[in-house]
């Protein structure tokens, strides 16, 4: 018989009324958002097309309380987006539930007996 080790691990996500709203892959589009200033970039960067990007945030916007990003068309200047003061608090209390669930998993990894 072979000694395996197991581990856990586990990605979290947050839905509502059974549809998920945010996920690694979405905060990984605001990430990209905040730093470029721009949806088409952000993107661009994640190989998706810009309106997979923009269904995507407009999702988000509608079942967020909040909006959590806001968009500016182009024109002569250009267009620009930006993640909203809300957006970056739900950035920020995934990454804290994703380092909870990390430590709980950590902490419980050593139970498994398979």
């Amino acid at each position: 018989m072979k000694d395996s080790k197991f581990n856990l691990d586990g990605r979290i996500w947050i839905e509502t009324a059974g549809e998920k709203i945010l996920g690694h892959g979405r905060v990984e589009l605001l990430e990209r958002i905040k730093e470029s200033g721009s949806i088409r970039q952000a993107a661009l960067q994640m190989k998706m097309s810009y309106k997979q990007a923009w269904d995507l945030i407009n999702h988000m916007n509608t079942h967020f309380t909040s909006p959590i990003v806001i968009s500016h068309r182009g024109g002569k200047g250009g267009g620009n987006a930006v993640v909203t003061d809300y957006g970056l608090n739900v950035i920020s209390q995934f990454h804290s539930f994703q380092a909870k669930l990390k430590t709980f998993l950590a902490e419980n990894s050593n139970e498994i007996n398979l």
